[in-house]
This record gives structure tokens, sequence and C-alpha cells, in this order.
């Protein structure tokens, strides 16, 4: 099966559950992200079996004009797969989470208006596919901005809660702001080299006599890729955006557009790292805005008191570890995997912690209606199984060994001090110990503080099989991370 019908299926998929909410009466709008997440499983199956134009040179196919801007290589099966399967378990949470939605669109008796919320996911998904094939910057653009559009309805989607239209106002605001930048960037990118293209770059660069205007442009364009990424200085949206949106558009946001701008990033700078005349500037600008990210998000996170918020400032201290492995510019070997390994690692990692957390977190708000800290307190007692979980989600977050978490960061330290980053390995140990103290605050608060809340929070059908299947994941992986690697080659 050519690679590009993974896309345009998803695209039908999208436009059949449009269709199906608008024309087919019913109560209840389950049914909907319940056949999103069926078709969403389905083509992450035909992945297996999607092939691009070097398997099979001789079809029709293969000499289309598309493969000039497409691609399909073991990153891309990759990046494909992972937003398959984060936008799947964000449609799984929405289905759960409705009456929050219904309560804040409509009327708490009707869930008119929250079909639209799963094929809003599914098209996001779409723009996170054709981001992975990306080979120029002008599809690179369209895909990024398909996702951030629809990020931007999302956000601000329970219109009567005025929490969820100040983060659209804002996530909307910065969004243009950093889209302006990444735009401007590629102009003078495109002026500087002649080309869109990113094969092309690498040739493009070596017949340059002054390299002065390209390095400006990548300037640019990172500072646009910092918005994608949650990363210093273009992060003071996160906190705000994260409380203020619904809770399977949070998790949708910290996981799937995170790990959206992180495969531009990878694509764009491949072909810069492979001249020395832009790879030392490129790699000392990434390495200062790992150091600032990781310095801002693990001790911005220490004082917070209401965990979306806390997830928010941890989500900005995760990209600058990201971050850390990227300026270490490190090619594969055969004895150690290369920054775009790990970084693809950590993301996959990222994605079974963190949605983890969110399935639980969007529970204890409907039943207790809170997402501070505090109203976690006395989970442990209330649900001794909920509560080992969460503890286990938030332990592999601080990366704690035996979990996938620790997996992760160890690959981002080894990295690191291959690569002699000494002051990035410095302040990344920082922040990993300022991250024990934040995660560890909600988890002494589940078994240790008294519950002003005692009303119990009990999973249902669907979140305890997906908070099950994450756990065991991220014990699983935390010994035995070869599947993921696996994947990755």
């Amino acid at each position: 099966m050519p690679a590009y019908y993974l896309e345009a299926l998803t695209i039908t998929l999208g436009l059949i559950l449009l269709m199906a909410e608008a024309f087919v009466p019913s109560k209840s709008k389950a049914w909907v992200g319940v056949l999103a997440a069926l078709g969403l499983a389905a083509i992450l199956g035909l992945t297996t079996i999607a092939i691009g134009p070097e398997a099979k040179p001789d079809a029709a196919w293969a000499k289309w004009p598309l493969w000039n801007f497409y691609q399909f290589d073991s990153l891309a099966i990759f990046y494909k797969s992972f937003a398959l399967v984060c936008t799947l378990l964000v449609v799984l949470l929405s289905i759960d989470y409705r009456s929050i939605l219904a309560r804040f669109t409509d009327h708490p008796g009707s869930e008119n208006g929250t079909g639209e919320y799963y094929a809003l996911s599914v098209f996001a998904c779409v723009g996170m596919m054709m981001l992975a094939s990306a080979k120029d910057l002008a599809g690179a653009f369209v895909s990024l901005e398909l996702v951030t559009v629809t990020f931007y309805i999302l956000v601000a989607y329970m219109r009567r809660n005025i929490g969820s239209l100040e983060a659209g106002v804002k996530y909307l605001i910065l969004g243009a702001l950093s889209t302006g930048f990444l735009v401007y960037g590629i102009a003078w990118v495109y002026g500087a080299t002649g080309t869109m293209s990113l094969a092309a770059l690498p040739s493009s660069i070596a017949n340059l006599q002054s390299t002065t205007p390209l390095l400006f442009g990548i300037a640019l364009i990172m500072l646009g890729l910092c918005f994608k990424i949650g990363a210093v200085p273009m992060q003071v949206w996160i906190p705000d955006v994260y409380q203020g949106a619904p809770t399977p558009t949070t998790a949708f946001l910290s996981v799937g557009s995170k790990a959206a701008g992180f495969i531009l990033t990878i694509r764009f700078l491949e072909p810069l790292l492979a001249n020395p005349a832009t790879s030392g500037p490129t790699l000392k600008l990434i390495f200062i805005l790992a150091i600032a990210t990781l310095i801002f998000g693990n001790l911005a996170a220490i004082p917070q008191t209401n965990f979306k918020r806390l997830l928010g400032y941890s989500s900005i201290a995760h990209a600058g570890f990201l971050l850390l492995a990227l300026a270490t510019g490190q090619a594969e070997t055969a004895d150690a995997p290369g920054a775009i390994t790990v970084v693809s690692f950590y993301l996959a990692t990222y994605l079974i912690m963190t949605l983890g957390v969110f399935f639980i977190l969007a529970q204890v708000r409907i039943q207790r209606d809170g997402e501070r800290i505090h109203d976690f307190a006395g989970l442990g007692k209330s649900n001794p199984l909920l509560a080992t979980a969460l503890t286990i989600l938030l332990a592999a977050l601080a990366g704690i060994p035996l979990t996938a978490g620790f997996i992760g960061k160890f690959m981002v330290f080894s990295l690191a001090i291959n690569a002699g980053l000494w002051w990035g390995v410095a302040i990344a140990a920082i922040g990993a110990a300022a991250g024990f103290y934040y995660y560890f605050n909600t988890i002494k608060a589940m078994w240790w503080t008294e519950a002003t809340n005692t009303t119990p929070v009990t999973l249902p059908a669907i979140s305890k099989l997906c908070v099950a299947t994450l756990t065991i994941a991220t014990l699983v992986f935390g010994f035995w991370p070869q599947p993921i690697l696996a994947l990755l080659r």
C-alpha cells in the first residue's frame, strides 16, 4: 500500500466522523469517539504494510511528483505511528471526559457539539503525520499550521467556560506571533540558499560565500519552533493554556503537539548539521535554548499548586532535556544511539507516562471537580490501586530507575557527557533533582495528606484499561526498551 494512503485514510475518517455526528441523530455522542478510535487503530495497523517508492520503483504512483515533497523512511514511520497512538489515546480520554465537554458546550443534559471534538483530533493527527514526511520547508509549514489551527479550536472548545476561552485567545495570539517568526525565517533561508528543499540545503550551503543571512533565518525558525515544542523564550503560553483548555486537549498539546514540533526540528536540523559552517552556531543556539528551558521549567514548577499548571511547567522542563540531546549533535553509531534516536525514544516514553497521568487527572476533575494537587489528597486510602498507578507514572516522569522515564533521561545524560557538555549535564542534574521534588509533592498528597474532599475516585472501563496498560508499559520499558528502539530502526 502506498504510504500516502495513510494520510488519505485519516482525512477520510475525519470527514466521516463529521458527517456521522451531523446527520445521525443520537442523544449520546460516545459512539462517534468509539468510531474514531476504531478507525485510528485500523490505520495504525496499516502502517505495517505501507511502502514508499523505493520499495516499488516500477509502480505508476512511485513516479508521481508527490515524492519530491513527501518521504517515507524509518523516522517517518515511527512518528506517524506516534501520532496515531497519541490521537487514539486522546480520543479514548475524550470519551470518558464528555460530561465536562457537554456541560460547557451546550448544557449538561446534552452532548450536542461534542462529536466534532473527535473529528478535530483526527484532523490534527493528519497534520502530525504529514510533518513526519515533510521534505521541504513549505510543506512542513502547511502541515504544522494544520496542527496549530486545529488546536486553536480544541483549546477554546468549552465556549461556556471563561478559562477555556481565555486560553484560546492566548494560544491564538502567541501562535500567530510564532508563525510570523517561522515564515520570516523560512523566507531568509530561501533567500540565502535559493531552495526550500531540505535535501538540497547541504549543497546550497556549501556554495555560500557568507552564512550570516542563513544563520539569521535559522535563528528565526528556531524561535518559531520553540513555541511548538514549548521551549524558552516562547514558552509563556503553556501554563495558562494547559490550565484553561479541556483536559484531553491539554494532554494532546503536551504530547502530540510537542512531538510534531520536534520531528520538524529534527528534519530541519539534519541538513544544517551536515555542514561545518552551520553546525557549530546551530548547536550553540540549541544548547543555550536547552539550558534556559531546563532552568525555567524545573524551577517554575516547584511552587505550583494546580496540577495542570505543574504538568505545564514540567512539559517545558522535558523540552529542555530533549533540546539538550539535540545540542550534542551526536550521530548514530553501532555502539550507541544518536541524538535523533534518543529524542524519539524519550518522546515515546513521555507519551506513555504523561497520557497515563492525564487519564487519572481527568477523572479527578470530573468526580472531585478540581485540578489542584490538594484534590488528590487521600487517594491512597480511597483507591490504593489508582494511587499506586499514579505514583508509578509520576515517579517515571521524575526519572526513577526501573521505569521508562529513567532510561530516557539516562540516554540524554550519556549523550551530553560524551559530547563534553558539562554545563548542560550540571543544569540537567539540578533540573532532575527539582523534578523529584515537585512530582513527589503530588505523591505525598495522595498518601500522607488528609483529604478535605472525600469523594471516591473510580475509573470508567476505558480509562481503567488505558491506565493499567500505560502503567505496565512504563515499568516494562524501564528494563526492556528494545521494542521502541527496534521501531526506530
